[in-house]
């Protein structure tokens, strides 16, 4: 278990986990609305290489970010299924990212494509604590 007092913190933490994963992963955030998903997500994509800037895809499902590992073109994938209870047409696009050896997936709110999560993925719970600190743990 790890506690997180600040947003450099949170990025750092994401730092070291993309640091520590190889290309293809599957990570999934789990935690509540303000808990800092997406911001684990950017310090993940910048230890990557990922130059763009990484924000949410709350409202558009998912985006892409590019980055180059061992000579090869590799992406980000980063979803956030908040919006949606059934995955829908989007089932399709996150089974292809998911068995493509070039790309590293990241779900947001992923009870809906539970049962598509491969087991090997990652899981990291984050809780906001009553002083703004987060608590994150991964699941063994």
């Amino acid at each position: 278990m790890t506690k997180l007092a600040s947003e450099e913190e949170m990025i750092k933490f994401g730092e070291t986990i993309g640091q520590t994963i190889s290309v293809p992963s599957v990570i999934e955030l789990i935690g509540d609305v303000g808990t800092g998903k997406t911001t684990i997500t950017k310090g993940i994509a910048k230890a990557l290489g990922v130059a763009d800037e990484v924000t949410s895809p709350s409202f558009t499902i998912s985006k892409r970010y590019s980055f180059e590992k061992d000579g090869h073109a590799c992406e980000l994938v980063h979803y956030d299924f908040y919006r949606l209870p059934e995955p829908g047409i989007m089932e399709e696009d996150l089974l292809e990212n998911i068995n493509d050896k070039n790309v590293v997936v990241i779900i947001e709110w992923g009870n809906s494509v539970a049962n598509l999560l491969p087991e090997t993925r990652r899981t990291f719970f984050i809780k906001l604590n009553d002083d703004g600190s987060r608590t994150i743990e991964e699941q063994k």
